[in-house]
């Protein structure tokens, strides 16, 4: 059994109340003598209606099973059935159509879309995989799956596979080239993703090096969304080149890993692994 503090009337998990003392409420301007105290008044406050519904359930489960023992050797008549599950209450009438409006959500649950994992937060591993659920890589799905067809002589063991991975790349172009358009010509032709000023003079915006030597941006400047920098000393001077561009479309976001050193990045006209 994890050791326990005792705090606001509350048995809390050693592993927890340190969590929330030394890393997650450090900077929100919230100490943590209120957090519990307000967390335990949740707790007294909904405690009992948490049980006293977690008792209905198990009634409701009681009879349902007592049902079906009942109903063992016969065929299940749907009408039957669901008068049944109404006249104890386990189905209701539908109501009237309604609409639920929250604030103070966070716009990554309120807005970006993607899985909403709920997992106990006592378990590192679980809650990493929920972080993770939200991101993953195009390139190994693509790689790793049928989205593109496989030929008959491609080896599937053995590690990277060069002639697929460049069919992989192709592919992505063409999804960066529907999701966020240049300007001007295709990812395909990218050589490089840089930064350059923007012409108002307020911070940056991205451009993109082709092929034909000519200099682009995106169709709509808005999607670009963040970047990374890679500085590596290099002589005298460091390189401040891009090791990672945040692209956004509809509220989803894009994340373009550059490293031309990479197995993969080198693949690529402009490195992007």
């Amino acid at each position: 059994m994890s050791e326990r503090v005792e705090v606001g009337g509350l048995g809390v998990a050693r592993c927890l109340h340190d969590l929330v003392n030394d890393e997650i409420v450090p900077g929100t301007g919230i100490a943590a003598e209120s957090f519990w105290r307000s967390l335990a008044d949740i707790v007294r406050d909904l405690g009992p209606k948490n049980r006293a519904l977690l008792d209905r359930r198990d009634r409701l489960q009681a009879r349902i099973d007592a049902w079906h023992a009942e109903h063992a050797a016969q065929p299940v008549d749907p009408a039957e059935y669901r008068a049944f599950l109404e006249s104890i209450g386990y189905l209701l009438p539908a109501g009237d159509d309604f609409r639920i409006e929250t604030g103070n959500v966070d716009d990554e649950i309120a807005l970006i879309a993607g899985p909403q994992l709920v997992v106990p937060v006592d378990n590192a591993r679980y809650a990493l995989n929920a972080a993770n659920a939200r991101w993953g890589s195009l390139y190994d799905a693509l790689y790793g799956t049928d989205v593109i067809a496989r030929d008959e002589d491609e080896p599937t063991s053995g590690g990277l596979d060069p002639s697929r991975g460049k069919r992989v790349i192709a592919w992505t172009h063409g999804f960066l080239d529907e999701t966020a358009p240049l300007a001007a010509g295709s990812h395909a032709a990218a050589t490089a993703y840089t930064l350059h000023p923007r012409d108002d003079g307020e911070g940056v915006e991205l451009a993109i090096d082709l092929t034909d030597g000519t200099r682009t941006g995106l169709a709509n400047p808005e999607q670009f969304a963040g970047f990374l920098k890679r500085c590596e000393e290099r002589g005298p001077g460091r390189s401040d080149a891009l090791s990672c561009v945040l692209l956004a479309n509809h509220r989803l976001h894009i994340e373009l890993h550059i490293d031309p050193a990479h197995e993969i990045g080198k693949l690529s006209r402009a490195g992007v692994k």
